[in-house]
């Protein structure tokens, strides 16, 4: 861990300052700070692109436990702008670690603070919502009025395009598991490396194609179904995958949608999106399906959401729709499903590691929704 001379300090943009030590890199880092309540989890939570410029607070105390392994990154490199955490572990002691949680952020430059009351912290951002911040450290840690003004100068997480800095740079396949049932084009957004590992163990050949991909890039796959991902950023400024999600429903492709996804087919269908106070971020979150009032715990990861109420029906230009799933806390919608079309998203994560996997049965319905369009074909 690092000594206690080395001070950092995070600032919010309501002028808050909160005094610790750094981890990681040292320097300077600007972003949205958000809280994640997972208990475990943070490889996957770093590593997640839909976190692009967000600066994560863990609610947990003791983090970098298990150390960093090589198998469970979700993308091919740490996402996060910043790290707060409590109590850094000084030591991993993991037998799956390789090197350290501290060793990892300092290689990728990742800017952190520790030793810091992440419970107060976490409090203050429920109370006043999300916000923008800074962590300073090194040479960047200058006077208060000074890296406050660097934070009030930094862009705002609402109106910000986010998903073509994470996306990939060019189409790329992921072959299926075993027999090769069906062809799917996946919009990348902000994927996360389960995703293909799920679907393409259910014997998808999966086709990812960049952000701003239009409907010939998809309808050259030959695809059986096209798949939305998660991803970071305002969906109100996703204007070209939207235009694509309504071109695929117009010819009857079934569609899946993940967190980004569920607000992009939202969009697609007339609903409005809105920017949430604090957010939904950790892996213990209650979902309820409306149909049939089952409970399912997931993942979620998302700071903008679509209007509606829970069970809501309402009309598309591609048909009947409805919210399908809510979330117990607080009613924000959690899901949609098309009625006239073959298309549903979900808001949450059923691809979730580290777990829960819960609603992983979801991916199946996608199958059966091809499996289905394809018995019609034929």
């Amino acid at each position: 861990m690092t000594g206690t001379h080395n001070a950092a300090a995070l600032v919010l943009e309501d002028g808050r300052i909160f005094r610790g030590t750094a981890y990681g890199a040292r320097g300077r880092t600007l972003g949205e700070a958000v809280f994640c309540t997972g208990m475990t989890g943070y490889q996957e939570t770093l590593t997640d692109p839909s976190y692009h410029r967000q600066i994560v607070v863990q609610t947990a105390p003791h983090i970098g436990n298990t150390g960093w392994n090589d198998e469970d990154d979700e993308s091919q490199r740490i996402w996060v702008a910043g790290y707060v955490v409590r109590d850094p572990a000084r030591v991993p002691s993991s037998w799956r670690a390789t090197r350290s949680l501290d060793s990892v952020l300092v290689e990728q430059g990742v800017v952190g603070i520790a030793e810091i009351d992440t419970r107060t912290l976490t409090r203050h951002l429920r109370e006043h919502g999300s916000m923008r911040a800074g962590v300073f450290s090194g040479d960047a840690l200058v006077g208060d009025d000074d890296m406050v003004a660097q934070v009030l100068a930094s862009p705002k997480m609402k109106g910000a395009d986010l998903a073509r800095e994470v996306t990939t740079s060019k189409p790329y396949v992921v072959p299926a598991i075993g027999e090769t049932r069906f062809r799917v084009a996946a919009l990348d957004l902000g994927i996360k490396a389960n995703t293909p590992r799920q679907l393409v163990r259910r014997g998808v050949e999966l086709h990812v194609l960049p952000a701003g991909s239009g409907i010939d890039d998809v309808l050259a796959t030959e695809p059986d179904g096209v798949f939305l991902s998660n991803g970071p950023g305002d969906p109100e400024t996703q204007g070209d995958a939207i235009e694509l999600t309504r071109r695929v429903l117009e010819r009857g492709l079934p569609l899946f949608g993940i967190c980004f996804g569920n607000q992009i087919l939202g969009r697609a269908l007339g609903l409005s999106t809105y920017k949430m106070r604090f957010g939904h971020r950790g892996i213990n979150v209650p979902v309820i399906d409306a149909a049939t009032g089952r409970v399912a715990i997931t993942s979620q990861n998302h700071g903008f959401a679509l209007e509606g109420e829970p069970g809501q029906r309402f009309d598309s230009p591609f048909g009947k729709a409805h919210v399908s799933h809510y979330c117990a806390n607080d009613g924000t919608v959690e899901g949609l499903r098309c009625e006239e079309v073959p298309a549903f998203s979900v808001q949450y994560h059923p691809e979730a590691a580290a777990g829960p996997h819960d609603a992983a049965p979801l991916f199946d319905d996608f199958v059966t929704m091809m499996e289905a369009r394809h018995a019609q074909a034929h």
